[in-house]
């Protein structure tokens, strides 16, 4: 176990003392991954524990990020191809929809609701087709810092998302240990805290899947739940804290698609008004230079003026 982890399992219990009643304290990170698998565990999480106690060649082990994001890769392929085939199927039932309509077989709500399918489906093969470019860029990346690993210069892939747990893990600590910040901010020790609460759910499923090594045997379907598993206890945690920072608990999280469109609106709403201001300005510039250029001809053609 590491040093880390060792020392939040022997002293657990400080984080109730230190902060008060009513704390989450550390229960549970000592036994988390003793307990059965969460609820909806998936074959891939099982095959983390199958596979936790067996050892991890180096050369694997300092590939393993790039094999796992080719992995993805795959996977986004996979999902652009399924993508098109919703799409030919949704268009497949406007077109029936719309004969059945012509034969007043159906109502016009019929041709709506698979127009309305085809539109989503259509969105959905978008987005597959934005992951692949985003999932290639992933293996580019991973395939250049190969050298790095291999020179010992860049930490190897489990180790670095070791770092990344453990250091939302400390942050965690720091609410639970430090009796000022449980008194500023006792929301981050309020299990019925919705976005808390979410928090600990990530944890759970982040622990569970942490293998007991940097040597454990990790296939790279594992690395890829594990490095989720990270990424959401991290966004948990920074919707958690910014909510309690705030003085409030925000609820659910923002829907990500929402987030961007709102983001998006406001770019373009930006540049609209970036544009207006451009073109007022320009067309102040003109009208001063051509009264200029107007005024210098008076004068020339009347000196007396």
């Amino acid at each position: 176990m590491e040093p880390l982890l060792a020392l939040i399992a022997d002293w657990w219990w400080i984080g109730p003392a230190a902060a008060g009643a009513g704390t989450v304290g550390w229960i549970g990170v000592r036994s988390t991954r003793r307990r059965a698998l969460p609820a909806g565990a998936s074959t891939t999480d099982r095959s983390a524990r199958a596979w936790a106690n067996r050892p991890l060649s180096k050369s694997a082990a300092r590939r393993l990020e790039f094999d796992a994001a080719l992995l993805d890769l795959q996977r986004s392929r996979h999902a652009v191809t399924r993508g098109r085939a919703e799409v030919k199927i949704a268009d497949a039932e406007v077109m029936r929809a719309q004969a059945e309509r012509a034969a007043s077989r159906v109502s016009s709500d019929a041709v709506s609701s698979a127009r309305a399918r085809l539109t989503a489906a259509q969105r959905e093969l978008r987005a597959a087709s934005a992951e692949i470019r985003a999932r290639r860029a992933a293996v580019r990346a991973a395939k250049a810092m190969l050298p790095a690993i291999r020179a010992g210069s860049a930490p190897l892939p489990v180790e670095r998302l070791f770092a990344e747990h453990d250091a939302v893990l400390v942050r965690w600590m720091a609410y639970e240990t430090d009796p000022a910040l449980a008194i500023d901010f006792p929301v981050m020790s309020d299990p019925t805290s919705p976005l808390l609460a979410e928090f600990l759910r990530a944890h759970e499923r982040a622990q569970w899947l942490r293998p007991a090594s940097t040597t454990s045997r990790l296939e790279p379907a594992d690395f890829l739940a594990y490095r989720d598993a990270v990424r959401a206890l991290t966004h948990a945690f920074e919707r958690a804290e910014r909510a309690a920072r705030r003085g409030r608990d925000d609820g659910p999280p923002v829907d990500p698609a929402d987030a961007w469109g709102r983001m998006a609106s406001d770019w373009a709403e930006q540049a609209q008004r970036a544009l207006a201001w451009s073109m007022e300005n320009m067309g102040k510039a003109a009208s001063k230079s051509w009264n200029e250029r107007h005024t210098k001809r008076a004068r020339k053609n009347d000196p007396d003026a």
